[in-house]
Parts: C-alpha cells; structure tokens; sequence
C-alpha cells in the first residue's frame, strides 16, 4: 500500500484570511431532488408518516450552514447574520435554493451548497419508505444539480 502522508510537501493548512477586510458576503446555492409524483402529492398535502417534510429540511438545512466549519475540515467559522432556504415543487421534483449572508473576510458559498445539499438529503430521508421499489432500491429518486447561483462580495 502506497504511504499517503508525504503526497502533499506543504500539508494541509488553512487559508489566512487576517490581512482581509470585513464585508459583506452573500451566496446562494440550489438543488434538486427527483421524486415520484405520488411522493410530491404527499409531502403537498403533508400526508407523510415521518411529518413535515419541508419544515425539517428546512431546519435541517440551517443547521448544516451553521455546521459547515465542523463537515469541511478547513472552511472558516464565519459569523452569519442570515440564512434563507426556500423550495419550489415540480411534477417529480423539489428544487431547494439556500441563501448565506455575512459580514467577514471570507465568502459563504461551502455554507450555501452544505445547506441545500443536506435539506435535500433530508426530504429524501423522510420520503424513503414511499420512493422504494419492492426490491428496497430507489429507481427514481435522485439528488442532481447542486451549484453556486450566485456569489456577492462588497
């Protein structure tokens, strides 16, 4: 087995951010879940045994962005003032949207793609039992288009 703790001569280090002015930073990232549209049809309706499942994934999602410094070992703590995360129903799909806002030396797009990837990861949590095939396999269901939209800076 190749030894792997001489790959990279300089480590692994944070990125210094001391010499850099504090302004405002804002990111917006966005997502998409596949699902059946049975599946849409109860969470619409709020007919899924596990509860609310927009609710949780929103709550969860915050929770991610405020996470995030914790999940990627070398992003920043960064001091947020605002996190919006918002969803928008298709026929088979919901697309998540995660807006990060802070005023520091760094941006806040790893909050923004930590924030809608995990609210999107928590639909499919709650709708699991629904989306399985009689096989205990998910046919449909898929995560896919998860990028930066936007990121602001001043």
């Amino acid at each position: 087995m190749k030894d792997l703790t001489h790959v990279n001569e300089k480590g692994v280090k944070m990125v210094e951010v001391g010499q850099k002015d504090i302004v405002f930073r804002k990111a917006v990232a966005k997502g998409k879940i596949r699902l059946k549209p049975e599946t849409i049809e109860l969470i619409k309706a709020g007919k899924t045994k596990k509860g609310n499942v927009i609710a949780t994934a929103q709550i969860a999602g915050i929770l991610a962005v405020k996470k995030t410094p914790e999940l990627i070992p070398l992003c920043h703590p960064i001091p947020l003032t605002g996190v919006d995360i918002t969803f928008e129903f298709g026929d088979d799909y919901i697309e998540a949207t995660c807006e990060v806002r802070a005023y520091y030396k760094t941006g806040v797009e790893m909050e923004a793609l930590t924030g809608v990837s995990v609210a999107l990861l928590t639909i499919w949590d709650m709708v699991k039992a629904v989306e399985k095939d009689e096989n205990g396999q998910y046919p449909f269901t898929r995560i896919e288009d998860i990028r930066v939209l936007e990121k602001l800076k001043g």
